[in-house]
């Protein structure tokens, strides 16, 4: 065939193209390359060498590009995509040329179907017919061999292209960009493009999209556009009725409000159904402008069409039949007059094309245009459609899939042996599976969460039933997938009707986008039911209002209440807005119905806040119906808690769970529940999926508490399973409908904290490191804190003994930034008379500053601690009696912001009072402090601290991150070494920041980022550099690095898993040390007296005499050579540090008398070059 004119130009090209491609002959068709590049021209693309030619990456677009798979034991093998465009799309051409060479995976397959024989013994060879439609096989084939393609590259392009030469073209989609649905585009019925669909303008304008703009193919950002503006338009609506309804009873405003909702709600499905072709076009439409100019009789037509909708028949205002809806949507007669301009709005809105609503947001959108708090914030902030399908796709779809893959195995396998009835009834009974699949959101809200699952499991049932279809099957089965296997739990009343018209909306497009309407059986809405008012946490009898002794109905602040400040005009608390507090008869924990899978995103609300947003009686009842205090974990741990006890139960019908939390779930107490079912000795549980720390709703402008969520995602599954960490790389245009978010994933055993290699939340706290770490003070009320001036009014400087209770004052911000020189009114340890006799005027600061706040807020929360504040209300509320011996006599101590954005260290005077957000360590040696300030300790502490806030800044825990840390057991010169660095680095920071006011902690740190990063200085970034010495502050640091890893023995340049590995090897074997009695003070002239309770007073000499006996319960060593190197090389690597051959030694049951067979063991592992021998020991070289 000669080459084509230029098809860009020529209005005959896809004539021309499709008549040159249906009549090529097979060898022709085999020339993948040439029918793509003629496919380019008349889409309106460049061809591959095109891109080369204008100096572009290669790599980025072109044909036979080359990838690595990559296998779990870390072997590799190469492979070639057909066509690859980045950021677009994969392409595989069934008749690619490494299938014609028998290179591909799929070449038995492709000569089985079409060949004449060969391949597995085949009992009966496909009819005629069966071979003829055989190539969907193989196209099936194709997109899993793209799909792992995909998987090879450094992203997953968000299409995946299959071409048939001269047949079809096939396009599937995944806009979440998790690689692990890529499902039919743009549906089951258009996602496969023949030769004759290239004469439509459009079908060649998707190409060319998903070639150059695919992005803008989401379904989801186009429709997130259309949902708005409608939602607009019903926010003002709502607005005005509700305006109206207040004038004319102000005393009906629940009332009001359920009327309002309703009748939107109706209007809202009525003005769909016009749209979809489930009611005559126009219909309502008409009705409507029947009735402009007289209004106010509106309402009696619409309940009249309503009623038809409701039981069906012909509506006489419209001349047309009205198809039965009903479902409960339409039964209940509801009147709610409208004037002319809400007509007129009613009128714009049924204008709007609802076709293309989308049900994932629009639920959210609706629930904010008919609620008052929320109306003004109207699109502000909302859950994009990504971020759910990055939970739903891990708990629902990917073990449907799974599934899926067997049955297709399966089905094609018995299809190639002749047996098509046999490979059918395979796919009908997993369609079956999927149409009894039921889904579970316990705080399901409007519905989105459910909705997206529902969609995305029709799109699996599209493939199913195509698959069907191929084997012969003449007519698709009556059941489907539809709303009634979606359940949902939510305590807002009227959110369970919006998320039931979500479910309907999403279905019925979906059915539209597949089938025939006239298929749909009336009526058209089914009353399932299955959205449930309700508490999904607390069950109860009843709620009884509380009273007090006087008999006046307890009440408390309403947290969400806000008034607009008369001079500033922001939003403010409102206190005035009072709740009414309960008791809650017979609490117990709510039961959930059974159900395969369970996902949703529960109320954000921290553990702290808890008693605040849902009052005291709700708290009470809470923590009875577990029996047990549970006040510091999040809410949404109860969700968690409840869904792990049901996929461990014995016999549980439910697969997965996947909820969305705070990220604050690695914190100490909320990781706890985790650990209980992830750690549990019998049915444990695993993270196949997680992500620690991800941005949650649109959060464009103001929108309160919500702007500040960072949210976690997390997916279990029964069994002891290794899962896939992601980490968030990227984040872009979070204020849009398409907000970018770049992950990284990595693959092993996720523990509690979110992590993968070491499981650090497995360490243990250590007894040398008890008592010298601890926050600071909390003081439980500004009037505490004065300035130098008004100490000096006070008397400081002319009181005897003042000094020791007016003192500096440290907080977080002071070390960070810039020090506000402020001090403390601290009088611990004082009865309340000495105080008011020895010091007045600071009794009378106090009484008049804090002492009423206190009093306000204990009568607000009457907590035990709010109580104990108001009795002692001179005192700070957390003094924190340990930490105050540990200090004494100190000159200075360690001390580092406990949630900071870099993590550094300095020694501050022994005068200055610390706040509560500083972790303050107990010594006044700055080789601790060289330590802590170590890349080791550093890598320790974000991976034991996790993070806190929309900034994700790093956050030190004293339990978590100090505690439990093993210190090096370093020499005297290497502790000199290290502690002259610490003071150098000390005394040079203070000093560039003394030197120059623009200077601050955290600008040090930043520009050290980048040097660290190897990223370029800005022109502020250079100034920072020169005036702090930033370079010298790196060098510093570089040394104590080294200096630090040499105490340990280690070599200075492990990787961050090496180290974490090393250091919790470490802490196991200084727990097992310390319960023989050997405790490695860190302050043992402080410490010992204090802690030391005699145990760890036990000699060197008797713990050597110890080793020498046998241990029982340890394995033996092996006594043939071999074995016994092996096993000693296996022992090494797993202590991850030096070793004597005593130290091994007592590992086995031979104990110390073993030392010599193990020191020679050694030896001839060393002359091997395995082992190498240092002054801290015996070590192998890392794998």
């Amino acid at each position: 065939m000669s080459p084509p004119p230029d098809q860009r130009t020529d209005p005959f090209a896809p004539s021309r193209f499709i008549g040159r491609w249906k009549g090529a002959s097979g060898t022709e068709r085999g020339d993948a390359q040439t029918f793509l590049n003629e496919l380019c021209q008349l889409i309106g693309v460049d061809q591959p060498h095109d891109h080369r030619e204008k100096g572009l990456p290669a790599d980025d677009y072109c044909f036979e590009r080359p990838v690595r798979f990559r296998y779990e034991d870390g072997s590799t093998s190469p492979g070639r995509i057909d066509l690859y465009r980045k950021g677009s799309f994969v392409l595989e051409a069934k008749q690619s040329t490494k299938r014609q060479k028998g290179g591909d995976t799929y070449d038995q397959l492709s000569f089985m179907l079409e060949g004449d024989g060969g391949g597995v013994a085949v009992k009966e060879r496909p009819r005629a017919k069966a071979v003829a439609s055989s190539w969907d096989v193989l196209m099936r084939s194709a997109k899993r061999q793209a799909e792992d393609y995909a998987r090879a590259l450094d992203e997953w392009p968000p299409f995946i292209i299959v071409v048939d030469v001269g047949h079809t073209i096939e396009v599937y989609a995944d806009f979440a960009r998790q690689g692990k649905n890529y499902a039919q585009f743009p549906n089951r019925n258009e996602f496969r493009i023949t030769m004759d669909d290239l004469q439509r303008q459009e079908v060649r304008d998707r190409l060319r999209d998903i070639w150059t703009a695919p992005l803008t193919l989401d379904p989801a950002t186009r429709a997130a556009e259309v949902t708005q503006g409608i939602a607009a338009l019903l926010a003002k609506m709502t607005q005005s009725l509700e305006a109206r309804a207040k004038l004319e009873d102000p005393t009906q405003k629940a009332e009001n409000a359920y009327r309002i909702s309703k009748f939107l709600m109706r209007c809202i499905f009525a003005m769909f159904a016009e749209d979809i072709g489930l009611l005559p076009a126009g219909g309502f439409l008409q009705l409507i402008e029947l009735y402009k100019g007289r209004a106010d009789r509106f309402h009696h037509a619409a309940n009249d069409f309503f009623d038809k909708m409701d039981k069906g028949g012909h509506m006489a205002a419209i001349q047309a039949d009205i198809r039965r809806f009903n479902g409960g949507l339409f039964r209940e007669a509801i009147t709610v007059p409208i004037t002319e301009d809400e007509l007129g709005l009613l009128e714009q809105a049924a204008r709007r094309d609802w076709r293309n609503v989308e049900p994932a947001i629009f639920g959210t959108l609706l629930e904010q245009a008919l609620s008052e708090r929320e109306r003004s914030s109207l699109g502000a902030h909302y859950t994009p459609r990504a971020y759910v399908e990055r939970l739903v796709v891990p708990t629902i779809v990917e073990p449907l899939r799974e599934d899926w893959d067997i049955v297709q195995s399966d089905a094609i396998g018995k299809f190639l042996e002749g047996n098509a009835p046999a490979a059918r009834e395979a796919v009908k009974q997993f369609h079956d599976c999927l149409c009894d699949t039921l889904v579970l959101d316990p705080a399901c809200g409007t519905g989105n969460f459910l909705y997206v699952a529902l969609e995305l499991m029709k799109r699996l049932e599209g493939e199913v039933l195509d698959f069907l279809k191929e084997l012969g099957e003449p007519s698709e089965p009556l059941r489907t997938i539809d709303p009634h296997q979606f359940l949902g739990i939510e305590k807002n009343p009227r959110a369970v009707p919006i998320a039931e018209l979500v479910l309907w909306i999403g279905f019925i497009q979906w059915w539209f986008r597949t089938r025939e309407r006239a298929v749909i059986q009336e009526p058209i809405l089914k009353d399932f039911g299955t959205i449930k008012v309700g508490d999904a946490v607390l069950a109860f009898d009843r709620e009884e209002l509380l009273k007090d002794d006087s008999g006046r109905f307890i009440t408390r602040a309403d947290p969400d209440a806000t008034k607009l400040h008369p001079i500033t005009g922001e939003a403010i608390p409102d206190p005035d807005v009072r709740l009414p507090v309960y008791r809650y008869v017979s609490p117990r924990p709510a039961k959930w119905p059974m159900v395969d899978f369970i996902v949703g995103n529960p109320p954000f609300i921290g553990g702290k806040d808890i008693r605040a947003e849902l009052g005291d009686g709700y708290v009470a009842a809470l923590w009875k119906s577990r029996g047990k205090k549970t006040d510091s974990i999040d809410f949404v741990m109860y969700w968690w808690d409840m869904a792990a006890t049901m996929l461990r139960a014995k016999g549980t019908r439910l697969r997965r769970f996947g909820f969305i939390t705070t990220n604050s779930i690695t914190q100490k107490f909320s990781r706890r529940v985790l650990e209980r079912h992830l750690k549990a000795p019998k049915n444990p549980i695993s993270l196949l999926f997680a992500v620690p720390d991800h941005p949650w709703v649109k959060s464009g402008r103001s929108t309160g508490r919500r702007a500040a969520v960072r949210i976690a995602m997390t997916v279990a599954e029964r069994g002891e399973r290794e899962g896939q960490l992601a980490e968030v790389i990227g984040e872009d245009q979070l204020d849009t409908d398409q907000p970018r978010v770049e992950l990284r994933s990595m693959l092993g055993r996720i523990s509690p904290d979110l992590n993968l290699g070491a499981d650090i939340t497995a360490t243990n706290a250590l007894r040398s490191n008890e008592g010298m770490a601890s926050p600071g003070v909390k003081l439980h009320g500004d009037g505490f804190i004065i300035t130098p001036q008004q100490a000096r009014a006070f008397g400081l400087g002319r009181d005897a003994g003042l000094e020791d209770h007016i003192r500096e004052y440290r907080n977080g911000r002071d070390l960070a930034s810039r020090p506000r020189r402020v001090m403390v009114i601290d009088l611990f340890g004082l009865p309340e008379d000495v105080v008011r006799q020895r010091f007045p005027a600071l009794w009378q600061r106090l009484s008049e500053t804090v002492r009423p706040a206190r009093e306000a807020q204990a009568a607000k929360s009457p907590t035990a601690d709010a109580i104990s504040y108001r009795e002692n209300w001179w005192l700070f509320g957390k003094p924190r009696q340990e930490l105050r011996p540990a200090l004494v006599g100190l000159p200075r101590f360690i001390a580092t912001v406990e949630t900071s954005k870099h993590r550094f260290f300095e020694l501050l005077p022994g005068s200055v009072l610390p706040d509560n957000m500083l972790i303050c360590v107990a010594t006044a040696d700055a080789f601790h402090m060289g330590v802590l300030s170590s890349r080791l300790h550093i890598v320790w502490a974000l991976r034991a601290g996790g993070w806190l806030g929309v900034g994700n800044d790093p956050r030190y825990s004293k339990s978590r991150c100090f505690d439990p840390f093993p210190f090096p057991d370093a020499t005297e010169p290497q502790k000199l070494a290290i502690r002259t660095l610490a003071e150098e680095l000390d005394s040079l920071r203070k000093r560039v920041l003394a030197d120059h006011d623009f200077l601050t902690m955290t600008k040090l740190y930043n520009v050290r980022d980048k040097l660290l990063k190897g990223e370029p200085l800005d022109e502020s970034d250079r100034a920072i550099h020169e005036a702090g010495s930033v370079g010298v502050v790196h060098e510093v640091h570089q040394r104590i690095d080294r200096a630090v890893a040499d105490a340990y023995g280690w070599p200075a340049d492990l990787t961050d898993e090496a180290i974490l590995a090393r250091l919790v090897a470490l802490n196991a074997e200084r727990a097992e040390e310390e319960r023989n009695g050997l405790v490695r003070w860190l302050r043992p002239d402080y410490q010992a007296a204090r802690f030391g309770e005699g145990r760890s007073a036990r000699k060197e000499a008797q713990l050597e005499a110890d080793l020498d006996a046998p241990t029982a319960g340890r394995p033996g060593l092996p006594t043939k050579d071999p074995d016994l190197l092996a096993e000693l090389r296996r022992t090494l690597r797993g202590i991850g540090r030096p070793a004597e051959a005593k130290d091994i030694a007592i590992r086995f049951k031979e104990g110390g008398r073993a030392t010599r067979r193990v020191e020679r063991g050694l030896q001839l592992l060393a002359a091997a070059g395995v082992a190498r021998r240092s002054p801290q020991g015996w070590f192998v070289l890392s794998q």
